[in-house]
């Protein structure tokens, strides 16, 4: 009841349409959780996000949950999450995408997810990790723990507008284990927001293969086309 009647001062929108929610719905209204744009990477062992790693690091699956578009509902959602401390949207998609992928056989057997990790410079300002967000609901709904065994020892600038050559130098020492030694033998699914060139993922990927035995999944909520 309370919830209703706050509903009519400060009613809840679907963070993609603007929409009014009804109460206790998720940020996602019907409409647009049935015309977001989604992939079908977890079908196919190889798939468009495979192969941006194709001769550059040693991956086992890849699979991102929406294809990324300019100006549209998945980009919209994406901006709330970043840059509007909307975090339950990063939960929600790994929620529901963690429920996909525990079904498929690249991804059964993950000991670990690990979100690619933000400066705390820049976390500081959001007020979370975004990628952390994701893990958290894909841990979930795996049954998986997560945890940020990597960090960001280099504050960057922005990989937006960046080649792809760029943006690697860009993040090319960025990144390190927390724990050298702990992730020896188990299999990672590292997990990011959206996947552009792929240079992030493709640094935070050799850093964890430097664990003896350690083998490396990706996923994301969106990949850009």
């Amino acid at each position: 009841m309370a919830e209703s009647f706050a509903g009519l001062f400060y009613p809840r929108l679907c963070y993609a349409c603007g929409q009014n929610l009804p109460p206790g719905s998720e940020p996602v209204c019907i409409s647009c959780h049935y015309k977001l744009p989604r992939t079908s990477h977890h079908q196919f062992p190889e798939n468009e996000f495979t192969e941006r790693f194709w001769g550059r690091v040693d991956i086992q699956a890849a699979a991102a949950c929406f294809q990324f578009v300019k100006t549209g509902r998945v980009q919209r959602l994406l901006h709330h999450l970043k840059y509007e401390r909307k975090r339950e949207i990063g939960t929600y998609f790994g929620r529901e995408y963690g429920a996909v992928l525990r079904a498929v056989p690249g991804f059964k057997n993950v000991d670990l997810i690990v979100p690619v990790p933000l400066h705390w410079r820049k976390k500081r300002i959001r007020g979370y990790n975004q990628a952390a967000a994701f893990a958290e609901g894909l841990s979930w709904s795996m049954c998986c723990p997560w945890e940020e065994a990597l960090e960001r020892v280099v504050h960057t600038d922005t990989q937006t507008k960046k080649s792809r050559l760029d943006r690697l130098m860009n993040v090319a020492q960025a990144f390190q284990l927390k724990s050298p030694g702990q992730l020896e033998g188990k299999h990672i699914l590292l997990v990011d927001d959206v996947v552009t060139t792929g240079a992030t993922l493709e640094v935070c990927t050799a850093e964890l293969l430097k664990e003896a035995g350690c083998t490396v999944s990706l996923a994301a909520i969106a990949i850009a086309v």
